[in-house]
């Protein structure tokens, strides 16, 4: 036993030997990884970054698609109007006729097919009344042919009878009347040669001689009353007779005229009894003309049974599906990028896999209605045309569209997100090296929802930083410079000649210097109308009071206010300023102000 215990203790001294060597190994290995990570730690910390947490990618070149994605409804561009065309019944014309009957939407039909009946019960009535106005008319219209007839006989009357009648007569009667004469003369000429013998008295002679005087006068009247007869008589009864014939006329164009109107109604009334039955122009799918409300989407109109509609109002559409299109709003942002023309691929929700091809054919000009509901953010349609549509799609099925705006072969293009947007301008962070980064201010072309072409700040297979907002402290950006505002003042002093006097203007009524500066509110380094602070009760800025004190008090320019220019200002303004004319001179430059104001913020 002592002897093989012996001769163990050497194989056993190299085992202890080689695991304090390990031990070693390990402890060095320790030692290195933990002064390792804590160089990378101080490393990092020093830097500002942890080099594990950029998310990078490298700027490519290739083939670049600027697409302007919306969603749209399909309808199509040919589309036939069914409208009503009975005409409404109320003399306001606001009434209409109800739908006693309406084919399913989604119907195919023929040319021909019944697709709407209407009420006509009211028109059927009216049917009735017509019918007996126009056989009402028609009696007044012969009543009136006779009585021109019978005008038209009675002054033919006149003229072969009752005329001639009387003139023969009164022609006759001046015959008789000249033999009475001639007998009456040929009488008192035998008389007066009796009597120059002594035969006869002188009392027989003068009886000759009345006879012939009044046979002459017979003659005479006989011969007048012809005359008047011919010249006088018969024209006052010819226009007397034409006047009965031209009134009979009259009467009966006036009768023949409601005759006419009686027979359009009655026709009319018939034709709308006929439009009461709407059947199909064409083939096609029926597509009811619902109404819906812009403000909620609720429907103002459904085309069913039972509903009111007017005239000319729509009722069916049969759209053409040989001729189908787009209809999409686009975003005001995105509206100057779609020209007509431009490409488009769509897809339709309904049918998977189904992708076709179109071409933007209008764009609005004008912006869409907005509703109560929706935002302040302006809408714009936009119209594309499906080149050869399929039988499968339909009419108000939802279609996403990818407009192309500009495709290009070969584009510098890197994401979006690693763009920084700094006074105006757009930056990258480009990584040179594992602790080596530097900042280059990017030209942007064309862009899409996910990359932005590039032309000019970065190259092809530059590392950009696209997580940048969590390592903006890695940036070299330039100080912005504010936007120079002074323009605005010129445009705010156009009119300072309408301006009330100094004295007048609001800011003396609540203790301010007109055209001076204003205080703090509850009062700082000048009291109550003195400077005009910062909001908040913060610390007012001298610079800027002493800048608005010149602006608004130098008059002329010259860089100080003098006495004239002072004695524009309010009283008791005035007496601080002058308290800063440190030199005596009677005016008061900007630096003496500065130090007026310096002390005052000291103080």
């Amino acid at each position: 036993m002592p002897r093989s215990l012996r001769s163990d203790r050497p194989t056993k001294l190299p085992e202890r030997r080689g695991g304090a060597a390990g031990a070693l190994v390990a402890f060095l290995v320790i030692v290195f990884i933990i002064g390792a990570i804590g160089y990378a730690m101080f490393s990092d910390r020093s830097s500002g970054v942890k080099v594990g947490s950029l998310i990078t990618q490298p700027v490519t070149r290739g083939p670049f698609d600027h697409i302007v994605l919306e969603q749209g409804e399909i309808e199509s561009s040919s589309n036939i109007e069914v409208t009503c065309k009975v005409k409404s019944q109320s003399g306001g014309g606001s009434g209409g006729v109800s739908i006693l009957w309406v084919v399913e939407e989604g119907t195919r039909v023929k040319e021909g097919d019944k697709l709407v009946e209407l009420d006509s019960s009211a028109l059927e009535q009216k049917l009735n009344e017509d019918k007996i106005g126009v056989i009402t008319a028609e009696a007044n219209v012969t009543s009136a042919k006779a009585l021109v007839e019978q005008s038209k006989i009675a002054r033919q009357e006149y003229l072969d009878g009752v005329y001639m009648t009387e003139e023969s007569a009164l022609r006759s009667e001046i015959l008789i009347a000249e033999q009475d004469l001639v007998k009456a003369q040929k009488a008192l000429e035998s008389s007066q040669r009796l009597a120059a013998k002594g035969l006869i008295k002188s009392l027989q002679l003068e009886a000759d001689r009345f006879a012939v005087a009044n046979a002459r006068n017979q003659l005479e009247s006989a011969q007048g009353r012809l005359k008047v007869l011919q010249n006088l008589t018969k024209k006052k009864m010819l226009v007397q007779f034409d006047s009965d014939i031209e009134a009979a006329q009259a009467q009966l164009s006036a009768y023949e005229s409601e005759l006419l109107e009686e027979k359009t109604q009655l026709a009319d009334t018939e034709q709308q009894i006929k439009n009461c039955l709407i059947t199909a122009p064409a083939s096609g799918v029926v597509v009811h003309a619902n109404r819906y409300s812009s403000r909620g989407g609720s429907a103002e109109f459904v085309v069913e049974a039972g509903a009111t509609v007017r005239e000319r109002q729509e009722l069916i559409y049969l759209p053409d599906p040989s001729k189908m299109q787009v209809k999409c709003n686009i975003n005001e942002s995105r509206i100057t990028l779609i020209t007509e023309g431009m490409a488009t691929k769509i897809s339709v929700d309904a049918i998977p896999g189904l992708s076709l091809k179109g071409r933007v054919s209008k764009v609005n000009r004008y912006a869409e209605p907005s509703s109560f509901f929706s935002s302040s953010i302006k809408e714009y349609a936009v119209t594309i045309d499906i080149i050869d549509p399929p039988e499968s799609i339909r009419t108000g099925m939802t279609a996403e569209v990818q407009i192309f705006v500009e495709q290009l072969d070969n584009a510098v293009q890197m994401p979006i997100q690693g763009l920084y947007e700094h006074g105006g301008k757009m930056y990258a962070l480009v990584q040179e090296g594992p602790q080596k980064f530097r900042t280059e201010e990017v030209a942007i072309g064309a862009t899409n929802d996910t990359m932005v072409t590039i032309k000019d700040g970065v190259k092809e297979d530059d590392t950009v930083v696209l997580n940048l907002r969590d390592h903006l402290a890695l940036m070299d950006l330039p100080e912005v410079i504010a936007e120079d505002n002074s323009d605005m003042r010129e445009i705010a002093n156009v009119d300072e000649d309408r301006q009330p006097p100094r004295g007048e203007r609001p800011g003396a009524e609540r203790g301010g210097p007109p055209g001076g500066f204003d205080g703090p509110p509850g009062g700082g380094p000048g009291g109550p109308g003195g400077f005009n602070g910062a909001p908040g009760g913060a610390p007012p800025n001298p610079a800027a009071i002493v800048q608005r004190m010149m602006e608004r008090n130098d008059t002329d320019g010259d860089g100080s206010i003098s006495a004239e220019e002072m004695s524009q200002i309010n009283e008791n303004f005035r007496s601080r300023i002058q308290s800063a004319d440190t030199d005596g001179d009677g005016a008061v430059s900007r630096a003496e102000l500065m130090k007026m104001m310096s002390q005052g913020a000291g103080g």
